[in-house]
């Protein structure tokens, strides 16, 4: 059996998390160039004991190349291939959560991937004049249709919509390895557009929140305690 792998072609952290002073929400920052990704749910840490403080992962992966390479035959037709996605846990100091889930969604609607590295103090931020996108804005002028990304959600159904996966952390320490088959062979046949994969935590893990602010999504079914993973595409 033979293996191919395909590199990400671009990648982002979007946060809501608060900065330094524990106050203002870096809601604009952008992390595009940094190596590393990173999602998170941080709960009571900022100036209310009930704050949320959400971090979510962006990716996106060449599916012109995968198509090419189909078609000059140096990967098998639809039915006799299986598509992988592979991130690779990052080792930190941190102390690492277990026994939590997180989502990985088609995610919707294009976005750019930006320069950003400070994942901080959340100080790289993208402006009208400056490309990437952040927790707002999915490029520099255009703001998602929801805060945090924006996200295939419904029952998939070939040809109309996206798959939904869930990877669960026993440990904590875990790579993500899902099948995702159905999803680039949606984006294959030219179905839905390549967007690429959002990846953050099921709701029932990330923070509660009856979103009294409009950058925190409403999450009345979340948890009352904080997340984290870092990890490497």
């Amino acid at each position: 059996m033979g293996i191919k792998k395909y590199i990400a072609d671009k990648d982002n952290t979007i946060t809501n998390a608060f900065k330094t002073d524990l106050a203002t929400r870096g809601t604009g920052s952008n992390m595009g160039a940094s190596d590393i990704l990173e999602v998170f749910s941080l709960y009571g840490q900022g100036h209310t004991t009930s704050s949320a403080e959400l971090s979510r992962a962006l990716v996106n992966f060449p599916i012109t190349q995968i198509s090419a390479d189909r078609t000059a035959g140096n990967i098998p037709i639809s039915g006799n291939v299986s598509y992988y996605l592979r991130v690779y846990n990052a080792r930190h100091s941190e102390q690492l959560p277990r026994n939590f889930t997180m989502d990985v969604l088609a995610v919707s609607s294009s976005w750019e991937e930006g320069y950003g590295l400070d994942m901080e103090s959340y100080k790289d931020e993208t402006k009208d004049s400056i490309d990437g996108s952040n927790w707002m804005k999915r490029n520099k002028a255009v703001a998602w249709e929801k805060v945090g990304g924006d996200y295939h959600s419904s029952s998939y159904v070939s040809g109309s919509t996206m798959p939904n996966y869930t990877f669960t952390f026993p440990e904590g320490y875990e790579d993500i390895e899902l099948d995702v088959t159905e999803a680039v062979e949606e984006w294959i046949a030219g179905n839905q557009e390549n967007y690429g994969f959002g990846i953050y935590l099921s709701s029932s893990f990330e923070a509660y929140t009856t979103a009294s602010e409009t950058t925190v999504p409403l999450n009345l079914e979340g948890q009352r305690a904080s997340f984290s993973l870092k990890g490497r595409r």
